[in-house]
């Protein structure tokens, strides 16, 4: 937005305001006239503010009437959403890193979990590489799939290895633990 104010010769009128004289009738025609130029510049660079705006945003500065007092409410408002995002962001990595799957969760449960933590993430900005939610989810499996964990890491190149091929290779060996502890109980019976 600043480039288009810039453009339209209005940025300064954004960037630092205009004072209203008190008695505009004391004023010379040379005055009055700049100052109908200042007025002119700073309802223009208002209009472009509005017109770049969403509901939500527009909102905000709905009741104000010059550019610049638009423009700081406007900075004021972003640099509190980016600390609220801040804030969440932290807890989402904490969240991340804590992860654990537990001993009664199916893989697909346990995907399910990361996932959304790992895209809650990802929208406010976070850049987290496949590689490394592949190495998180690997490290904090419960211990049934231990061999399997060992025998991905020593077959794959974990740096090329996506999510989904992870899970469904996992999925695989679930699948057979758990065919392999039906048959055994069907044998017993």
């Amino acid at each position: 937005m600043k480039a288009i104010l810039g453009a339209q010769g209005v940025w300064e009128m954004v960037e630092k305001g205009y004072v209203e004289p008190e008695n505009v009738e004391k004023l010379t025609e040379a005055q009055k006239e700049e100052l109908e130029n200042k007025r002119k510049k700073d309802q223009c660079a208002l209009t472009i503010i509005h017109q770049d705006l969403n509901d939500d945003m527009f909102e905000k500065i709905a009741d104000i009437t010059n550019a610049k007092k638009a423009w700081d409410t406007l900075q004021n408002s972003v640099i509190g959403v980016e600390k609220v995002k801040k804030v969440c962001l932290q807890t989402l990595r904490a969240e991340f890193e804590s992860l654990m799957m537990k001993e009664t969760e199916s893989i697909s449960d346990y995907f399910t979990k990361v996932l959304t933590v790992v895209h809650q993430m990802k929208r406010l900005g976070e850049k987290l590489e496949d590689v490394r939610v592949v190495e998180k989810i690997l490290r904090s499996l419960n211990s049934k799939f231990n061999h399997v964990v060992v025998a991905i890491e020593e077959s794959k190149d974990l740096d090329t290895m996506s999510i989904d091929k992870l899970n469904g290779s996992l999925r695989t060996h679930e699948e057979r633990m758990d065919k392999g502890k039906q048959e055994r109980v069907e044998h017993v019976l």
